[in-house]
């Protein structure tokens, strides 16, 4: 038999490796930046067109390249981090495979101008699909600029799975972010479509976690630092009346590099135990700085898992901390139970450095003795000349002529218990409504049911129909994070549908001047975080598939909870509104509303 294992070919090797490094322009993005950084700069622009399918480019001041190493930049494996296999577990810099510039080049059209400050002219290429196409000596600033164009050109297939603009505009932001705030020293310019996003000017850790997020957010930080031997630990936790129900802004940052890790993230909330309500989740912005020999960073293509040598310690002193901190800062209880509370000075004493003798007041005719007068207990006997008066002869009267008005006894005046055992609903546990039909017992679950009726009530309106709007008397101001706030810009139109009015959205503030009638004010700020984290979650790629994602969160933010005691006349007309529904059997989300047991299903309970 013939061989049948041969080498690839290095385009084809390429292609696959690339595969690995680059799955969304946002992969570019990543790469480009952290080769910035790597080169020293100061300032970096980030210009991005058609969310990155068009053009990606980074223009960074750093120290450049030589002719030589701006050629040597795109082939595999070459790169000036590391030398040998130990220096993988001594890493100071962001990338070191050597990969991610060739990777970049064998998808797409690649043109690179970059120069050192000690020469006069800097070097020009163009690259093809893994292929030089030009080179030449040209005029440019003194740093790199890499303008990555048509990505996956040559790989059709791949680019037809990339979503909508919206969503991959929403991954660069997210990379851009994670890279801005790990690197607070450093000037970020954001251009979208020749538009300017974002200008990050050098500043410190707090004022850049603002400049990212918006103004609000200030408020709402709790500095952590603290030393060790193994780690070090500086950053931000949010107070706990700040708290989501939804996972936002957390970040871990490890020797300046993001990273993803479920056992600090569970030693984060373990700290804010019993000061957050269920369901709730803390923000934070934690930078952890510990020996490059102590972890391994290499487990992940894009490099956002790393191992821990002593996780255990880690966590105990990463909880410490934060709880230290909010203690500290009067934000969690703290008690001391060696301190005396009853030697405690007053405030108002604490100041005062004389102490003045108080006065006794003393009655010197007191006599303990003598008996007090008792009030008169004699009463003068009324005048009774008058009252003959007051009494009218009724022997003269007719009485079957006397008017007297009456009412109507009704029913409905006395307690109506009895009445409840000839009602068709009942309600268990406040929970589930219990109905008696021909084919046994129906248990519908209120909140899911409700979920239905006002999910497919809001897709008629946004689609079909416009719905009115109650009109505030004042207008109401809701504060978010800019990423949340170009998400509501985004999708206005579809809120304004449903009753939604906005007087403006400015900067990091939604300032709404009407609501729909179903909406409780109160609830706002909760109903549109709620919001805005499904739609990132659920990655909607149509405008329909939008609509229906935002259907489904005001849906179940809006809907009748479990716990929450209904009378019998809503409990009839919400059955009544579920199965005039189209799909009356299961909610938005895909879980069963009702179950039906059968008089055979519980004949069989007793037979048991």
């Amino acid at each position: 038999m013939s061989d049948i294992i041969q080498l690839l070919p290095d385009h084809v090797a390429n292609q696959i490796a690339a595969g690995e490094v680059v799955q969304r322009p946002a992969s570019v993005v990543k790469e480009l930046l952290e080769n910035a950084i790597d080169a020293g700069a100061t300032e970096i622009k980030l210009l991005i067109k058609d969310a990155g399918k068009t053009l990606v480019q980074v223009i960074d001041n750093g120290k450049g390249m030589s002719t030589t190493d701006a050629r040597l930049a795109f082939e595999r494996h070459a790169t000036s981090k590391i030398k040998t296999a130990e220096d993988l577990f001594n890493l100071n810099t962001k990338g070191f495979r050597g990969e991610a510039l060739a990777s970049i080049a064998a998808i797409a059209h690649v043109e690179l101008k970059t120069k050192q400050s000690d020469q006069e002219l800097g070097t020009l290429i163009k690259i093809e699909g893994n292929t030089i196409q030009h080179q030449d000596v040209t005029t440019t600033p003194t740093g790199t600029s890499i303008a990555v164009k048509n990505l996956f050109f040559n790989i059709p297939a791949r680019r037809n799975f990339l979503k909508s603009n919206t969503v991959e505009n929403r991954h660069i932001r997210d990379e851009f972010n994670r890279v801005a705030l790990t690197h607070p020293s450093i000037t970020f310019n954001f251009y979208t479509n020749d538009n300017e996003t974002l200008n990050l000017r050098s500043s410190n850790l707090r004022q850049r976690i603002v400049a990212v997020f918006g103004k609000k957010i200030n408020e709402k930080l709790v500095p952590i630092s603290e030393s060790t031997d193994i780690i070090t630990i500086n950053g931000f936790v949010s107070k706990p009346e700040f708290a989501k129900k939804k996972r936002g802004e957390q970040f871990f940052f490890v020797n300046n590099r993001f990273i993803k890790n479920g056992y600090l993230h569970h030693a984060v909330v373990n700290a804010f135990n019993e000061l957050l309500p269920v369901g709730y989740h803390p923000s934070y912005f934690l930078y952890l700085n510990v020996p490059p020999n102590s972890i391994d960073i290499n487990i992940h293509p894009t490099k956002t898992e790393i191992k821990f040598d002593n996780e255990h310690a880690l966590y105990a002193i990463l909880r410490s901390t934060i709880k230290h901190s909010l203690g500290q800062y009067n934000v969690a209880p703290a008690l001391d139970f060696n301190r005396d509370s009853a030697m405690d000075v007053p405030y108002h004493f604490k100041d005062k450095k004389t102490v003045t003798t108080p006065q006794i007041q003393v009655n010197p005719d007191f006599n303990p003795f003598e008996k007090e007068e008792k009030p008169s207990t004699t009463f003068k006997k009324p005048n009774t000349t008058q009252w003959e008066s007051l009494y009218v002869d009724t022997s003269e009267v007719d009485i079957n002529n006397i008017e007297v008005e009456a009412q109507l006894v009704d029913q409905n005046l006395f307690d109506d218990s009895e009445n409840e055992v000839k009602t068709r609903t009942y309600q268990v546990h406040k929970k589930y409504i219990l109905s008696v039909v021909k084919s046994g017992i129906l248990f519908i679950n209120q909140n899911l049911a409700h979920q239905r009726v006002l999910y497919e009530e809001l897709l008629t309106k946004m689609t079909i129909e416009d719905t009115s709007s109650q009109q505030l008397l004042f207008p109401l101001e809701l504060v978010f994070n800019l990423i949340d706030i170009g998400l509501c810009k985004e999708i206005q139109s579809d809120l304004e549908s449903i009753g939604f009015q906005f007087s403006s959205i400015v900067d990091d503030t939604i300032i709404l001047s009407g609501i729909p009638a179903n909406v409780n004010q109160n609830k706002l700020q909760e109903l549109f975080e709620g919001l805005f984290e499904t739609i990132k979650n659920e990655i909607p790629d149509t405008s329909f598939s939008q609509l229906d994602t935002i259907a489904k969160s005001l849906a179940k933010s809006l809907a009748i909870k479990n716990g929450i005691k209904l009378n019998s006349a809503a409990q009839e007309e919400l059955l009544a509104q579920l199965f005039s529904c189209k799909e009356p059997n299961q909610s938005p989300f895909g879980k069963k509303i009702f179950i039906t047991l059968s008089p055979e299903e519980i004949q069989l309970k007793f037979d048991d």
